[in-house]
């Protein structure tokens, strides 16, 4: 499977990465070219998760010019990966996402480690009957909170009432990642997966970055 345009930037980035993680003892001048060229990576990830394809090449260009300057300069050291040919693998999640809080951006910076997230949202409907209060935040306003995050590479709108068939038709994921509290859906998955002869593997956030829920934000009182 050929990679398209944005996910050849994405490799890009990473080779970047890479090779930014074996410079972190530099100092002085070195240190700040090596830091302009993390810079330019970091817009590179703004400009891609925005779907500018573009623009994030042209900033990832200008860090790799950067890094090889300096080390055809003899400057520094450092080895750059080697190629990536496979595709990065599709992770589906899903959830309310309501209130946005560093839980969330944990689990999804998580589920990015392992390819690119998609995220299917709970419609206000259905979280109205589940939990007897409509979000704070309606159903599109999620949708684009979530498309804003840079470790999202497409999030939309779940059906109602909700369906597992329904994301994994459309996304056709290679792995379906749950949070620390969604065991229970890991059966309801693999049946769904099955019934489509979808071959998915389901794996869990083992743990939870603090105690943020979006329930208790919306107790605590304006100072």
């Amino acid at each position: 499977m050929e990679l398209d345009c944005k996910d050849k930037v994405h490799v890009y980035i990473g080779y970047i990465r890479y090779a930014l993680s074996q410079l972190e003892r530099l100092e002085g001048k070195l240190r700040e070219i090596r830091d302009l060229a993390e810079y330019y990576m970091k817009d590179a990830e703004y400009y891609l998760a925005r779907g500018d394809v573009c623009t994030a090449l042209s900033c990832v260009s200008y860090a790799e010019g950067l890094l090889d300057s300096l080390k055809r300069m003899g400057a520094v050291d450092f080895e750059w990966p080697k190629p990536v040919l496979e595709p990065r693998k599709k992770v589906l999640v899903g959830g309310v996402f309501d209130i946005l809080h560093p839980g969330h951006v944990y689990f999804l910076r998580k589920a990015s480690e392992l390819g690119d997230v998609y995220v299917v949202v709970a419609r206000d409907a259905t979280v109205e009957k589940n939990k007897g209060r409509r979000p704070v935040l309606d159903e599109n306003a999620r949708v684009e909170v979530l498309n804003s995050v840079k470790w999202v590479k497409e999030a939309f709108l779940g059906s109602d009432p909700p369906s597992f068939e329904a994301p994994l038709r459309r996304v056709k994921p290679d792995i379906v990642f749950l949070g620390p509290d969604q065991g229970w859906l890991k059966p309801l998955v693999e049946k769904a997966a099955k019934k489509l002869g979808l071959d998915v593997e389901v794996m869990m956030l083992q743990r939870r970055m603090g105690n943020y829920s979006t329930s208790r934000l919306r107790g605590l009182k304006h100072i």
